[in-house]
């Protein structure tokens, strides 16, 4: 099988983006997730540099330019986690972005976390201490390009509770193997 044709089996621990928008859970369906597959876990918000951080912060949505060293630095991690397996929550919204990471790490195995905009904005009106304010939430469903057919991967519904929608991504990397 070639390198990017692998999938995720019993023996060959899988290489996770947990992927969405903002406010759809992915740092903590992503820590669940590496939990419970045993494999080391990363987030995307810790690769950012400052300038990007400030940029959020004050509700300037990120371009490309701005995204082009933090998807390298995630490529790099997605890489050197390949052999072993790993976690990396990352919104990944655009095709180009998967394929960047894709091209890093070609066993990598995107879980987008979808959800209603409804949803996803009550639950960042309630979280703390994050740089990313809600008024960045619209640029982002804007900007987000579902997985397609041939990308590997899984949308998993973040309707019920974090263990239930750990259990969905689970059950879709399984489905993958």
């Amino acid at each position: 099988m070639a390198a990017t044709d692998r999938q995720p089996t019993g023996e060959d621990a899988p290489l996770v983006v947990v992927m969405g928008v903002a406010g759809a859970g992915k740092t903590t369906i992503g820590r669940m997730v590496a939990g419970r597959l045993g494999v080391p876990y990363a987030d995307a918000d810790d690769f950012h540099p400052p300038e990007n951080i400030a940029k959020m912060t004050a509700g300037t949505p990120l371009d490309d330019e701005d995204r082009r060293p933090w998807l390298a630095a995630l490529g790099q991690w997605l890489a050197e986690h390949s052999a072993d397996g790993g976690v990396v929550s990352c919104s990944a919204l655009k095709r180009r972005y998967r394929k960047q990471l894709s091209e890093a790490a070609p066993g990598a195995f995107f879980l987008h976390l979808d959800g209603s905009a409804d949803v996803i904005a009550q639950r960042m009106a309630h979280r703390k201490g994050h740089f990313m304010p809600p008024s960045l939430l619209r640029s982002q469903i804007a900007d987000l390009q579902p997985l397609e057919r041939d990308e590997r991967g899984a949308a998993v519904s973040i309707d019920g509770t974090p263990e239930q929608t750990t259990d969905l991504a689970l059950d879709a990397l399984r489905r993958a193997g």
